[in-house]
């Protein structure tokens, strides 16, 4: 048949409708590695950036909490108890980092146009080469050279993840960062030496990608895209299942114009523990890994992206493409599909829409139009449902043969244990990842067992008018 539609390994989350930079700071990893021992003292750089915001009034020795190392590096540690909803911390918009500071700085005339995390990226490599004398030096010395984050990885470490759709992710975000770089390496830094006198490397343009994906608030009133020092050494916390009011931005006082960002605490922590808030409710280990480096091991971040497509050599694509996009959809739909959870709503009447062919074509009919998406969120004939189970399965079957390692294997090494941060989450991605594509088989095996069993278009036509009988059976009405 003409149609095509499949599984993609090659799914991005960069390209998926629900990616964006709406992410809260990331757990650093710069003084010691994830799961590490606490250290007791605090490193230098972390006391003179302490210092630093009690020079301008940020914070004093009654704040509530405190920069500290901790098991995923930094953190921020509570001084006394804090209660649930407490404020615990208040940064003034003159230590924000946004597109808004770039433009007043010696570089925004020429990073007028650019797209807000690029201009933001080249500020904040210009501030790190700089050094002491850029007036951010005491920030920017605490922030990590990497993260866990996979796009950090190197390529031994990449190959654990083989055939993930997070591999592909990963490749797919690095060459959009390269062809950022590119475009503004031409257009902005050589042209402009005398701005950017050190040379600017791709490496420097994908260590500020990785701090603004995995540190900047977003979700903001007014902010797209804001960097906040000493509140994005704030830590992820898998037992928190909110997100609400954990920050905000408001007025600074009842007669000041000045904002502040206000960081509260959404859960009751006693002196001595961190402060923890929920980075995001809805993200998968997958984008936990490329934004942050970390991954859960709960059942509803693991999730594989179905990705179906009309093809456009569909004899009925102009059709087709007309009744996806009357219902909200297009050429191509992707279908987060979550461990041991149903289907999308959507997802089987797109695959009947892709599907539809030969004597079910009558459906693509102008006189259908309007009733053609109701008729689809039922099974159409079985020869429809039987395409639908056999290239799924077949999808699934050839996604599986693409990692280089089994369902067991993976299952045996988290076993085992003694796993390094990077090559847990690797494990954990690919297991998960496999889980689902058999969660959707089994789906779609039930399925093909029941064929014979469920009831199509026609049957159910029949019935309306009164044409089938209590047995199911046809009835015939005979002449006089």
């Amino acid at each position: 048949m003409s149609t095509l539609f499949y599984l993609n390994p090659s799914s991005s989350i960069l390209n998926h409708p629900h990616s964006h930079f709406k992410t809260p700071p990331k757990r650093p990893s710069s003084y010691i590695t994830s799961g590490g021992p606490p250290q007791p003292t605090p490193p230098q750089q972390l006391q003179t950036f302490w210092q630093w915001l009690s020079e301008e009034k940020v914070v004093t020795h009654k704040s509530p909490a405190k920069p500290g190392v901790v098991s995923e590096g930094l953190g921020l540690v509570a001084q006394r108890d804090i209660s649930r909803n407490e404020v615990v911390l208040e940064v003034p918009k003159k230590l924000w980092i946004n597109p808004e500071s770039v433009a007043a700085s010696e570089i925004g005339s020429v990073c007028s146009g650019l797209k807000p995390w690029v201009c933001v990226a080249l500020f904040l490599i210009r501030e790190k080469m700089r050094g002491g004398e850029s007036w951010w030096w005491r920030y920017i010395d605490v922030l990590p050279e990497c993260t866990d984050s996979t796009i950090f990885w190197s390529e031994e470490e990449l190959y654990e993840i083989q055939g993930t759709q997070l591999l592909s992710t990963t490749v797919g975000c690095k060459d959009y960062v390269q062809s950022e770089f590119l475009r503004v390496e031409e257009e902005i830094i050589l042209p402009n030496q005398k701005l950017f006198p050190s040379t600017i490397t791709v490496e420097d343009f994908l260590w500020a990608f990785g701090i603004l994906r995995s540190r900047a608030f977003s979700r903001l009133r007014g902010q797209n895209l804001v960097l906040i020092p000493l509140a994005d050494l704030i830590n992820h916390s898998s037992s928190i299942k909110t997100e609400d009011y954990a920050y905000e931005i408001k007025g600074a006082g009842l007669f000041s114009r000045d904002l502040i960002f206000s960081l509260r605490s959404p859960v009751a922590v006693k002196a001595g523990e961190q402060v923890l808030i929920q980075y995001d409710l809805n993200k998968s280990n997958a984008e936990l890994a490329l934004d942050y480096g970390f991954i859960e091991s709960g059942s509803d971040r693991v999730t594989y992206t179905l990705n179906l497509d009309i093809a456009e050599s569909d004899e009925n694509f102009g059709d087709k493409l007309d009744i996806a996009e009357t219902n909200g959809m297009n050429t191509t739909a992707y279908f987060d599909i979550t461990l041991d959870q149903p289907l999308p709503k959507e997802m089987l009447p797109y695959l009947r829409l892709v599907a539809l062919g030969g004597t079910d074509a009558f459906l693509l009919e102008s006189i259908f139009r309007n009733a053609v998406w109701d008729h689809l969120q039922l099974p159409v004939s079985r020869a429809n449902e039987e395409v639908i189970c056999q290239v799924v399965r077949n999808a699934c079957k050839s996604a599986l043969a693409g990692y280089n390692t089994t369902l067991e294997e993976d299952e045996k090494l988290k076993t085992d244990g003694n796993l390094s941060p990077r090559l847990q989450i690797a494990v954990g991605i690919r297991a998960g990842e496999k889980k689902v594509l058999h969660h959707i088989d089994s789906i779609f095996k039930e399925r093909e067992q029941e064929l014979d069993e469920l009831e199509y278009y026609q049957e159910r036509r029949l019935r309306d008018l009164g044409l089938v009988g209590e047995q199911g059976d046809i009835i015939f009405w005979e002449p006089k």
